[in-house]
């Protein structure tokens, strides 16, 4: 699929999609707690979608109720597949992995894509202390496992990613662990784990977290029996961060749906508005931006990766040389983001600098028409289509059905706003 993004202004409301972040470690946490749970705001994406597939081939029975909301019925980890395919979704593969281990059955786990290419020897190394066996491809997927998995005293490195920690903060609550800890060393992306630790305390587990370095469970025993829970799913802080410079670069549109309280790290491209100089106004549940003379600015991207892209699309339009920190974190995504936005932006007229753990953006320049690919990476096309919101003629997405991943509706939010852009199949 092509889309063709002409220059556009932008205005008026649009609500954020759902978080998958939220929706996925809600899906896990419904398949774990044993009784009914309702998701209220459920997301469509892809990576939902995968996460919705893989608790029914662990056990659950998911129903789509008339009002859109997801009814989720479960006794716990009690497999009807013995193999499971988490699509391209890396919190997907990461968190249901030592989920899947709780049974004792012996299961096939896989994806599609980029998450075929992505490192899992986190699992070679920590599973069979778990009691699980566990075969890889050379530290690949498939992953082939079989468990239960016990759980008991382990030190684990974060440094990679914090979503193999959410899986086995999960796993060890599911298990019932007593007077067991979880020690971490160099921690990346704390925010999440902030927010996995949220989830399964609405679902009835407690997790005592000692500075980010050790996550002691005292006696985790469901606490909420088989009671029906209600769980609402967050809007995506990570999907309106592109909304949200859109709007500073050729708005001024509001947002609504947004939680001003979340633990979502990508909540921070506030901050990132707010110190290149957009016009910016925060309410309770909406945020409203609209076009200033806008400045470079430094910001540290190593707790909220995600950012990347749109900061980059932000960064264009800001007078001078911007600095994101944490370019180490963009190697293991759809793409090695990094070299792709360096690449994808140099089209677009965009000088991009890599400097060690530096990404340097000499913005301010103009953004020039030009045809781009997304290279398969949902947020690279995102930061594509933002970015040619004021370009100085059409920018032409190639592959542009990248989005699905994370966002389906992005296009048609943009075309909600007032953006012109065709899109062809």
């Amino acid at each position: 699929m092509e889309v063709r993004i002409n220059p556009s202004r932008l205005t008026g409301t649009i609500h954020a999609a759902a978080s998958k972040s939220s929706m996925q470690r809600a899906c896990a946490a419904a398949l774990l707690k044993q009784g009914q749970t309702i998701l209220i705001n459920p997301g469509r994406s892809n990576d939902d979608q995968a996460a919705i597939e893989v608790i029914q081939k662990l056990g659950a029975d998911v129903v789509r109720e008339d009002n859109g909301n997801l009814k989720i019925s479960s006794t716990g980890v009690q497999p009807a597949n013995q193999a499971i395919n988490c699509g391209e979704s890396g919190l997907g593969i990461r968190m249901f992995t030592p989920i899947a281990a709780l049974s004792h059955l012996p299961i096939t786990l896989t994806g599609t894509g980029s998450l075929l290419t992505r490192p899992m020897d986190f699992f070679d190394e920590i599973l069979p202390k778990l009691g699980v066996k566990v075969l890889s491809n050379k530290g690949k997927l498939p992953l082939q496992i079989q468990g239960p998995l016990k759980p008991v005293n382990i030190t684990v490195d974060g440094s990679l990613s914090s979503q193999f920690l959410t899986g086995l903060l999960m796993a060890y609550g599911a298990a019932g662990a007593q007077d067991v800890t979880i020690t971490v060393r160099d921690l990346k992306s704390k925010p999440y784990i902030d927010l996995t630790l949220q989830v399964m305390k609405h679902f009835g587990w407690e997790v005592t977290n000692q500075h980010y370095e050790n996550f002691f469970f005292q006696n985790t025993h469901h606490k909420g029996s088989r009671l029906p829970v209600q769980y609402t799913v967050e809007g995506d802080w990570s999907g309106a961060a592109f909304l949200l410079v859109a709007g500073a670069i050729a708005g001024p549109i509001t947002v609504k749906g947004l939680d001003l309280f979340s633990t979502q790290a990508d909540k921070a491209v506030l901050q990132a508005l707010i110190d290149c100089g957009s016009g910016l106004t925060i309410a309770a549940e909406q945020v409203e931006v609209g076009p200033l003379p806008l400045k470079a600015f430094h910001f540290n991207a190593s707790d909220c990766p995600d950012l990347f892209p749109p900061l980059v699309a932000l960064a264009a339009y800001c007078e001078g040389t911007t600095v994101i920190e944490g370019v180490h974190r963009l190697a293991h995504k759809e793409s090695d983001r990094a070299l792709t936005l360096q690449q994808e932006f140099t089209k677009l007229g965009i000088e991009i600098i890599l400097q060690d753990d530096l990404m340097l953006i000499k913005g301010g320049t103009g953004v020039k028409a030009a045809i781009a690919h997304s290279r398969h990476d949902h947020r690279i096309a995102m930061a594509i289509a933002v970015a040619a919101l004021r370009a100085d003629g059409s920018v032409v997405i190639e592959e542009a059905e990248a989005i699905n991943k994370s966002y389906p509706a992005f296009y048609e939010h943009l075309k909600q706003l007032g953006a012109s852009l065709q899109i062809n199949q």
